[in-house]
């Protein structure tokens, strides 16, 4: 996907934006790969912005940051790099979730038997379903 088209999903500043192909979205500095665009996020262990430079060397296309960082590719800079990961992944990936319904159960007791009951009946009608709870992870 081009830069400018992956962008379009984010408030951003920068003083140019290449005319590039992005391949991955990554914002683990050891995932860099050549084409990706690696976005620094802040944790309660690292800053990714202490790695910018590092994604470059591995072939990062573009640094989206929320702070001017040392690389030697472009620099997107945003308010908050957390949000634009979410919004430029679903721009990356198509919007997948334009594409399914989502149930969620909140409470205090019965939560995971209501999903499994919920499931049953959704894929006794034809429905594919996925359950992510904390028994696990089901789909399929």
């Amino acid at each position: 996907m081009k830069l400018k088209q992956l962008l379009t999903a984010i408030e951003y500043r920068a003083e140019q934006v290449p005319d590039v192909d992005i391949t991955d979205l990554v914002y683990d500095s050891r995932k860099a790969v050549p084409g990706c665009a690696f976005v620094c996020l802040r944790g309660a262990n690292a800053d990714g912005h202490k790695y910018a430079k590092m994604a470059a060397e591995k072939g990062a296309a573009v640094i989206i940051a929320e702070e001017i960082v040392e690389a030697p590719v472009p620099v997107i800079l945003t308010d908050n790099t957390r949000l634009a990961l979410a919004y430029l992944s679903a721009e990356f990936f198509g919007h997948p979730a334009e594409q399914m319904h989502v149930i969620g159960i909140t409470g205090t007791k019965g939560k995971t038997t209501t999903a499994f009951m919920m499931r049953s009946i959704l894929e006794a009608a034809g429905h594919k379903t996925g359950v992510i709870g904390t028994i696990g992870v089901l789909y399929g």
